[in-house]
């Protein structure tokens, strides 16, 4: 019997069960679209941790306080235990061209969540403390007024510059430039605004406003140490060496002999590149065989439905075998039925997955005020269609052959 007259009596005898076909094909829908959906959204959120990251350039270093991160659960453990390990001693250090004869800029950083408020309005940014630098280092440049001078650092001036977000929150109506708004008992006057910028790496700068880190430190946070240290090298050549200086440095103003007791960490965007693509990965792979347990469900479904087609087509498989079906013949025929259930199954579960991969990603975009553009994942396409062609042999193969069994006689005589 010729392929094209087994696929055409495949289509036939499914067409003949259109509901319980449909509801097959169901099965394989779900998750086909579930292993579309979490490698889009995993792609679209990889590429953008990856454009935050990449947004800081090149030649950025970052220092922060604690060991190295080894798993989820690392950076919380170090901020408590090694929050204060970057201090006035260290910034000097650093600053120093002898140590570090390659870093160009050196900016302290300190930040927290507090609540700022303007006749009768409140709100909770991110207060970030640093220096003028902030605008070069992560590319934000006011569309209304200016930033802070190095003077107003030095000089511990009670200024600010506001996000998008906070200025629509407390100044919906008012020009904000020369108003004063309050946080834990001090005015700021407001002597510039942002555009709109969005996250980059761990700032969003929409529900920010920068102030000098001097004034931060002392008359907001009440520390003496930096929760970071932001960098940048005179050439990317010089990455490598570099972070062996600063890691030298700051263990000789640590008294550190032994690397395994370092209290801080350095970052380059190379590394911080590498650990997102690694654990978005690993979540992604994750998640795609939580998505693929549904294909699972729907293969044994199919392997029901065709036991059943089996013991239904009883007399026509010895009705075939009589006028001359062979063994193969019938395994091959109900072997296509099962692909063609997958195999439209596959195509149209991965069709409904992009779709709905891209409403998330317009959803998310507006939820999260990100550029969450959507990602559609051509090898999620190839394996969902390789899966599901797969499901079909697999779970079709035990049917297949148990109908191409059936002896002639006994077929033509089952009632």
């Amino acid at each position: 019997m010729r392929t094209t007259h087994l696929v055409q009596s495949a289509y036939r005898s499914l067409a003949l069960h259109r509901s319980r076909t449909i509801l097959t094909i169901l099965g394989i829908v779900v998750g086909i679209m579930a292993i579309m959906i979490v490698m889009s959204v995993g792609q679209a959120a990889e590429n953008l941790i990856l454009n935050q990251v990449e947004g800081l350039g090149a030649r950025t270093i970052a220092i922060a306080p604690g060991r190295e991160p080894t798993g989820p659960a690392d950076p919380a453990i170090i901020e408590t235990l090694y929050g204060d390990s970057l201090k006035e001693r260290q910034f000097h250090a650093l600053k120093n061209k002898a140590n570090v004869p390659h870093l160009t800029e050196v900016m302290p950083v300190v930040f927290a969540i507090e609540t700022i408020s303007y006749e009768g309005e409140t709100f909770a940014p991110m207060i970030i403390g640093a220096t003028e630098l902030i605008s070069f280092l992560f590319d934000v440049f006011t569309d209304q007024g200016r930033f802070f001078t190095t003077d107003e650092v030095t000089g511990y001036a009670p200024v600010v510059v506001i996000g998008k977000d906070v200025r629509e929150e407390l100044f919906p109506h008012d020009d904000p430039i020369g108003k004063k708004i309050k946080v834990k008992g001090n005015n700021l006057r407001v002597i510039g605004t942002l555009p709109a910028k969005g996250q980059v790496l761990f700032f969003n700068f929409d529900k920010a406003i920068i102030t000098p880190y001097t004034y931060a430190q002392r008359n907001i946070f009440g520390i003496k140490h930096f929760n970071r240290f932001i960098t940048q090298v005179d050439d990317p050549v010089n990455i490598d060496a570099t972070v062996l200086d600063i890691e030298r440095t700051l263990r000789e103003t640590h008294g550190i002999t032994d690397p395994d007791n370092d209290n801080f960490f350095v970052g380059t965007q190379d590394e911080l590149t590498s650990t997102v693509s690694t654990v978005t990965g690993v979540l992604t792979s994750f998640l795609v065989l939580v998505a693929a347990i549904s294909l699972l469900v729907g293969g044994i479904g199919i392997m029901n439905i065709m036991l059943v087609a089996v013991a239904e087509r009883t007399k026509e498989i010895g009705l075939r075998k009589a006028l001359g079906a062979t063994r193969k013949n019938i395994l091959f025929q109900f072997l296509i039925e099962a692909l063609v259930i997958t195999l439209v199954g596959g195509v149209i579960g991965v069709l409904a997955g992009a779709i709905l991969s891209y409403g998330i990603s317009l959803l998310l975009s507006n939820i999260m005020d990100a550029q969450w553009d959507f990602a559609f994942p051509v090898s999620g396409a190839i394996l969902g269609i390789f899966v599901s062609a797969l499901v079909g042999i697999v779970f079709g193969l035990y049917p297949a052959n148990r109908a191409s069994k059936k002896s002639p006689l006994e077929a033509l005589r089952y009632d």
